[in-house]
């Protein structure tokens, strides 16, 4: 299976946790569904064509995060107006990630996306975009870089140490409970549908250590030319 390793960083990121509208907080670190997002956005998909994208990359991309740096996370005070009347306003606090950073895989497991694969990453290469990528939200910008290309052998069982996250069905290794203190949790969307709902059933629970520590851990994984390992969902 072919793949792509990418840098994606910025000053501010903020990836809305569904279950917190009013004032939102925020994932730890960039989702699957807003990566695939970030993709249309280079490509220059427009939102009906994303209607239909979504679900598709969704099924046919798996993709794996490593956090380049500390998850630090910072509230801020935005005032919203009514489309329908400028005068009414509404404040609000919204949870940000502060610079964040990170390596991104991905790997496609499926050829009816191959196309769309390929000329994102030649995107990717020329660092090219139609509309600006955003960490989230509009006033979030992302800077992407082309780190290396390859492919990814899928491994079903095997102790595998990653700088990248793992999920909750990975067995912890002997010393795993030295680095309790260096990682963190979450639940992140993993597919959305033609409607743009991240489907509740399709929610994981993931383990991620930051800031260049790693787990080990025992379970399926990929290894990326010949070399990296990485939990993809």
């Amino acid at each position: 299976m072919k793949g792509v390793r990418l840098n994606i960083k910025g000053d501010w990121a903020q990836f809305r946790r569904s279950e917190t509208n009013n004032n939102p907080l925020s994932h730890d670190f960039i989702t699957k569904t807003a990566m695939i997002g970030m993709i249309g956005a280079v490509l220059g998909k427009t939102r009906t064509e994303m209607k239909v994208l979504f679900p598709v990359l969704s099924e046919d991309l798996k993709y794996g995060v490593q956090i380049k740096n500390e998850v630090k996370k910072q509230s801020w005070g935005f005032t919203f107006r009514s489309v329908n009347n400028a005068w009414e306003k509404a404040p609000k606090q919204m949870e940000l990630i502060r610079n964040p950073n990170y390596d991104v895989i991905i790997c496609l497991t499926e050829n009816r996306s191959e196309a769309l694969f390929d000329e994102f990453v030649s995107f990717c290469k020329e660092e090219k975009a139609c509309y600006q990528p955003v960490l989230g939200l509009h006033n979030c910008p992302a800077d992407i870089q082309f780190v290396e290309s390859g492919f990814f052998e899928y491994i079903s069982e095997g102790i595998f140490e990653t700088y990248g996250f793992v999920t909750t069905k990975h067995i912890p290794t002997e010393g795993y409970s030295e680095l309790m203190q260096r990682i963190g949790f979450d639940k992140i969307p993993s597919f959305q549908n033609h409607d743009f709902w991240n489907l509740p059933d399709k929610y994981i629970s993931i383990i991620y250590p930051s800031a260049n520590n790693v787990v080990c851990v025992s379970g399926e994984h990929y290894i990326f030319n010949n070399s990296t390992k990485w939990c993809l969902i």
